[in-house]
């Protein structure tokens, strides 16, 4: 550890076999990078442990320093700045539902788009300026016309521009903030547990019922309609009533929830 001035050293062990460092980005990011020695180090490469969206694997020999998984830490943080500069901004600007707490790898981001209806989004960290994969969730008379519109308008997408800049031109709106969106009639708790969060699950079921568009999470909901003699199954899909509004409702289980 001739070197270790030039390490930013966050913690060691007494053993001397794990050892924290941190690095700040061009945007002023912290990140960190844990290095598990092994018992024949330097002959074995150190087991490397980081917050990145993609894999990071350190090449070294046996005549390599600390320095250099340190310098190839680096130029991986670097390299990528520009998709953790677009997911801050989405994280910053918008009311992101999903992840909660986005940790550094997370590459996708459920945001609300209005009452009951919102767009989840995976970025390429490679390409993050790039149109991510897109799906809508919400009553399909909300979400058809946003489709509709991703569709029309999807020349318009300019990777010179930022992701959120691009799908606000693309969707034809305006991302609302999370203080704006609470302030309204904005509910996103499920109508049958009254809970927003329930096993790390948020409501992703919306009765289609304009005048309703109650949200439920699909375990609950799948319950509910369970319950009911009047409901009917197909194979993975389960025909009922809402319990909000009473107008037919329907579930596809997809397996993710229960």
């Amino acid at each position: 550890m001739r070197d270790s001035s030039r390490l930013r050293l966050v913690y060691v062990d007494t053993c001397f076999s794990t050892i924290k460092l941190k690095a700040e980005d061009a945007s002023g990011r912290e990140h960190l990078i844990t290095l598990k020695l092994k018992a024949k180090y330097p002959a074995e490469s150190p087991d490397c442990f980081v917050d990145f969206p993609v894999p990071f694997s350190a090449s070294r020999t046996p005549q390599s320093s600390l320095i250099s998984i340190y310098s190839q830490f680096l130029a991986a943080i670097e390299s990528l700045k520009a998709f953790w500069d677009v997911m801050d901004e989405i994280d910053e600007k918008t009311w992101v539902l999903e992840p909660e707490k986005p940790p550094r790898c997370a590459t996708a981001r459920r945001i609300a788009l209005g009452n009951n209806v919102s767009i989840n989004i995976e970025v390429d960290p490679r390409h993050p300026t790039m149109l991510p994969e897109c799906f809508f969730l919400g009553a399909d008379h909300v979400v058809k016309p946003l489709g509709i519109k991703l569709s029309r308008n999807i020349h318009l997408w300019d990777p010179e521009n930022s992701v959120l800049q691009n799908l606000k031109d693309v969707l034809e709106i305006d991302f609302p903030a999370r203080a704006i969106l609470e302030k309204s009639d904005f509910t996103m708790d499920c109508g049958i547990c009254y809970a927003y969060q329930l096993d790390g699950a948020i409501p992703d079921q919306v009765c289609d019922n304009s005048q309703c568009g109650q949200p439920f999470h699909q375990i609950c909901l799948y319950e509910w309609l369970r319950g009911l003699l009047t409901s009917r199954q197909s194979f993975n899909i389960i025909f009922g009533e809402c319990p909000y509004c009473s107008k037919p409702i329907t579930l596809k289980m997809s397996g993710r929830k229960h």
